[in-house]
């Protein structure tokens, strides 16, 4: 009984895995290699917006994400949000966000993050919104956003709902429940 409950629970792993939703494109730009880019949908009213990818750096020198813009807000700062003496801080982060050669950078919920301020229109699941990152050497790089639920907390999650499972988070199968 419990090979088959194993085994089933392999199968159901692997066919959420296959039906998963597809992530942003990879974008390259020079030795940068931008995946992953994402956003959070915006309540109603709402003036900013964040935005997360993951930029790896494949070349022999650093680069430094300086900033970027989109027609769907006023402007787009790199931050940081950190915790100090248990209250949450975010700031710019000062002189952009070095990318050093033979590394990756994530840019994710509670840590470095693109701030996408004074949003014309409220971000909607399922959009998809571009956006152009500024670099230091590799200049201006267009990415596109894909629009997750408000409370998504990755890609893997965009088009699911805040508090739905990422099964890619759980690889011991220890969250799923028969």
């Amino acid at each position: 009984m419990k090979k088959t409950l194993r085994a089933l629970s392999s199968l159901v792993f692997m066919a959420v895995l296959i039906a998963a939703p597809a992530s942003a494109d990879e974008v390259k730009a020079g030795d940068l290699v931008i995946t992953q880019a994402w956003s959070r949908a915006t309540p109603g009213g709402a003036k900013i917006g964040g935005g997360y990818l993951t930029i790896a750096n494949n070349g022999k020198t650093a680069d430094r994400l300086v900033g970027g813009t989109s027609d769907i807000a006023s402007k787009v700062e790199v931050h940081e949000m950190s915790m100090d003496n248990g209250v949450m801080k975010m700031r710019p982060v000062e002189g952009g966000l070095t990318i050093d050669p033979g590394k990756t950078v994530k840019l994710a919920p509670s840590g470095y993050h693109l701030m996408i301020m004074d949003l014309k229109t409220p971000l909607k699941q399922g959009e998809k919104v571009p956006v152009t990152l500024n670099f230091e050497k590799a200049g201006k790089v267009s990415i596109v956003l894909d629009v997750g639920s408000i409370g998504a907390m990755g890609p893997a999650a965009v088009g699911t709902s805040p508090g739905q499972m990422d099964m890619k988070k759980t690889p011991d199968h220890s969250g799923m429940k028969m």
